[in-house]
C-alpha cells in the first residue's frame, strides 16, 4: 500500500490504511471552524472504496481519538489493529500518534483559553483563564505547524 492524498468533497484527505475487509480510511484535513476552533481528526470512508474521489457520499464518519486512543489499550496496537494494511513504518505510526494526541490536547487548551472554562458552568476564574495572545499563538502558529508536519508524514514517501 502506498501513501495517498486525495481531494474529495472539497477537502484533502490522507489515506490511513484499510481494515481487514479492505475498506480504506482517510483522515480529513483539519479546518478552523466557526472562527474559533479546529475541527481535527475526522476519519472517513467513502461510497466508492476504489475511487473515493468519485464517491457520491461518505460511508462512515468517525473520530481519530475515539477510534485509536483508548485508555485501556495501546494506541499503537489500536492503529495496527484498525488499519491492518497501512503505508507507514512503525516510526511513522508513533509520530502520527504523537502529533494527533498533541493536536487534541492543544485543541482542548485553546478552547479553554477562548471560553475561560471547561464548559460545565460559568468558571469563576474565566477572566484569569482567558488569554487572547496564547489562544492566537496556539491557533495560528502551533497547530498549523503540527498539521504541516502530520501531512508531510501522511503524504511523502521515505520519511
Amino acid at each position: 500500500m502506498r501513501k495517498q492524498k486525495i481531494y474529495v468533497f472539497d477537502k484533502n484527505a490522507y489515506l490511513l490504511g484499510s481494515d481487514k475487509d479492505g475498506i480504506k480510511y482517510y483522515l480529513e484535513e483539519a479546518t478552523f471552524d466557526c472562527g474559533w476552533y479546529w475541527g481535527i481528526g475526522y476519519i472517513e470512508t467513502y461510497t466508492n472504496n476504489n475511487y473515493p474521489e468519485r464517491s457520491t457520499d461518505i460511508s462512515s464518519h468517525q473520530h481519530f481519538d475515539s477510534l485509536i486512543f483508548d485508555k485501556n489499550n495501546s494506541a499503537f496496537d489500536n492503529f495496527k489493529k484498525v488499519f491492518v494494511n497501512n503505508p507507514f513504518t512503525d516510526k511513522e505510526v508513533w509520530l502520527i500518534l504523537e502529533l494527533m494526541q498533541s493536536l487534541y490536547d492543544l485543541r482542548v487548551y485553546s478552547d479553554m483559553l477562548y471560553s475561560g472554562g471547561a464548559h460545565y458552568t460559568a468558571n469563576p476564574l474565566a477572566d484569569t483563564i482567558k488569554n487572547v495572545q496564547e489562544y492566537e499563538r496556539i491557533n495560528k502558529v502551533v497547530i498549523p505547524a503540527l498539521l504541516k508536519k502530520l501531512y508531510t508524514i501522511l503524504e511523502e514517501e521515505g520519511n
